[in-house]
């Protein structure tokens, strides 16, 4: 029933990873145009550089609007990303030069030019799409005086913007901005302007081929300098995990082999010879953890959570998550972890009956709330945030819905079967040795000894690990860098697996040895401070190497980290308990204890 039931999830997640695939790939663009083709010309979203959160609709500024602004219908995934795509005020035909022409003549009033002005001071960038091509560009520039005050700065708004547009015979390569400094209107009285939005274009040809006009999205991740930098981050995290091998192999293996030479059975030895260390509190090891639906349900949680990651760097590997394929990332993201509730369900179910749990509608309740009862509670506030500053982040009411259908038709009654199926396993915990009815006093230990000290231990090592790769993966996900060497980034995953359970095995050894016997809720403590680690680094981030500002993004930075984080935490908990607890079985296996 077990097997069955696991091959079944499994081969659900498998079906519904191919079939993301298959979705989001189809949505790459791949027209042939003749001359004077229509070419699909959308505009996205407006917002400051720095901020990559806080974004607003195209229109929101005082742009040249048609009467009916005509919106593109989007994915669930497109919308989780804030896009809100509509038809562009320009007509970019194939192949058809253009001098500049007027896309309309209009006064701005005092209070247009007062947006304009703040959007050109906060260094406000647009986007937009053509032929399903990212193109950005600024709205202006703004010159100041020595002491950088912008109280005082000369504030000018680019009234001009040139498309130059690349072609292979009869599709598109490559398009972008240019905008010339000296067409530009000065906003930097507060005064009615007149105001003359005219755009150009240039069609030239090139011999990039198709296959090719996404490789430049990418080249940042894979230039010399940065590919030296990520592989020096491997060699240091594989010499890390090599010492530590190394280390824990000879020490481990040395005082092991004494203590299994210590507590073998002599013809010789005297029957009353006194036992001491780990050995000593075989029949209290195994006694179960206080609050044990509680483990067992950070034990589901977890346990998904790592699928979901596998998962999710398998889709990367072969290449879904290419440059600007809009959506795929946080489509995969939710359909995936839909489907693999079932696991958290069973892992959860399975493990609270195999340590005595009798209440399995409990250990549901709390393996379904643990990790996105926090979600959506920090969900709630930031879409509030969002809503308040008219931010395309804030999610439609319909999207929300369309999520909530999700956990409704598809996560809870996999939660629920997944429970059902681990609550009929019926296995068995597999203890070595038995548990004494009353628990051994645990002796008084040094302060390094104790949870926090421990937790400080084994979150520094795997996060040292990991350290150079987090600076590239937040000025991915927290700025406009570009990061594609997902190969790279499932080796430091790997690596940070190996060193995560290697330090829980250490640390748990230690502990028995100073007959602390209350080791399950340790080990999973320790295993999953990492993520505090990865906290402390965002604060570090936000100060020192990132421009980001305000309430807006300020919330929306430390909020979704804290939950990415959270995740971390029970994801890698689960990870250093699995690896004590088959360390810890093998050990008391190993020995004779009556």
């Amino acid at each position: 029933m077990e097997k069955s039931t696991a091959c079944l999830v499994s081969a659900i997640v498998i079906l519904c990873c191919f079939c993301c695939i298959n979705y989001v790939t189809s949505d790459a663009s791949d027209h042939r145009y003749k001359e004077g083709d229509f070419v699909p010309f959308y505009a996205n979203k407006v917002g400051p550089f720095h901020n990559p959160s806080e974004t607003y609709r195209y229109f929101d500024l005082p742009f040249c609007s048609p009467e009916n602004v005509e919106e593109k219908k989007e994915d669930l995934g497109e919308v989780l990303n804030g896009d809100r795509l509509v038809v562009a005020p320009y007509k970019l035909d194939f192949l058809i030069n253009k001098q500049p022409e007027s896309i309309c003549r209009k006064f701005l009033t005092r209070k247009e030019v007062a947006q304009f002005r703040h959007a050109v001071l906060k260094d406000y960038f647009y986007q937009m799409y053509y032929d399903d091509l990212p193109i950005w560009g600024f709205l202006g520039r703004f010159v100041t005086d020595e002491n950088d005050d912008t109280n005082v700065a000369k504030v000018y708004l680019f009234r001009n913007v040139h498309f130059e547009i690349l072609y292979n015979n009869d599709r598109i390569i490559d398009v972008f901005i240019r905008n010339d400094p000296n067409v530009v209107v000065d906003l930097t009285e507060d005064r009615e302007v007149k105001m003359d939005f005219t755009y150009s274009v240039k069609w030239t040809e090139t011999d990039i081929p198709f296959e090719k006009r996404l490789e430049k999205y990418s080249l940042t991740s894979s230039l010399s300098h940065h590919l030296e930098i990520h592989w020096f981050s491997i060699i240091n995290s594989c010499v890390t995990v090599l010492l530590l091998t190394g280390f824990l192999a000879m020490i481990l293996m040395r005082v092991l082999k004494n203590d299994f030479v210590k507590f073998t059975p002599d013809e010789e030895a005297h029957d009353d010879q006194e036992e001491s260390g780990w050995k000593n509190i075989h029949g209290d090891v195994f006694r179960y953890p206080r609050y044990k639906s509680l483990f067992a349900a950070a034990l589901g949680i977890g346990s998904q959570l790592f699928t979901l990651v596998i998962f999710i760097f398998m889709l990367a590997l072969v290449g879904v998550f290419y440059p600007y394929n809009r959506g795929a990332f946080f489509t995969a993201l939710i359909v995936i972890y839909a489907l693999t509730s079932g696991i958290a369900g069973y892992s959860a179910a399975s493990f609270y009956y195999m340590i005595d749990g009798k209440n399995w509608v409990k250990i549901l309740v709390l393996t379904g709330s643990l990790f996105s009862g926090p979600l959506f509670l920090t969900f709630s506030f930031l879409n509030t945030v969002a809503v308040a500053y008219n931010s395309t982040a804030a999610l439609p009411f319909g999207t929300i819905m369309v999520i909530f259908l999700i956990w409704t038709l598809v996560t809870s009654p996999l939660l629920v079967l997944g429970g059902i199926a681990g609550k009929n396993s019926r296995s068995e915990f597999q203890a070595p040795s038995k548990t004494n009815k009353y628990p051994r006093e645990i002796p008084q230990l040094s302060w390094y000894r104790s949870t926090l000290a421990q937790m400080a231990m084994a979150g520094f090592l795997p996060f040292s690990a990991i350290y150079v790769e987090l600076y590239y993966i937040f000025a991915s996900v927290w700025g406009h860098q570009i990061y594609t060497i997902y190969s790279i980034l499932f080796i430091i995953f790997i690596i940070l697996l190996i060193v995560t359970a290697f330090v829980n095995v250490a640390l748990t050894y230690f502990q028995l040895a100073a007959e602390d016997h209350e080791w399950w809720w340790r080990s999973f403590l320790c295993g999953g401070s990492t993520g505090l680690f990865i906290y402390g680094y965002c604060m570090f981030f936000y100060q020192a190497r990132s421009d980001m500002y305000g309430f807006m993004q300020t919330s929306f930075f430390f909020g979704y980290m804290a939950c990415i984080c959270y995740g971390f935490f029970l994801m890698l908990g689960t990870v250093g308990f699995r690896a004590s607890l088959i360390f810890v079985r093998h050990i008391y296996r190993s020995v004779k204890c009556e």
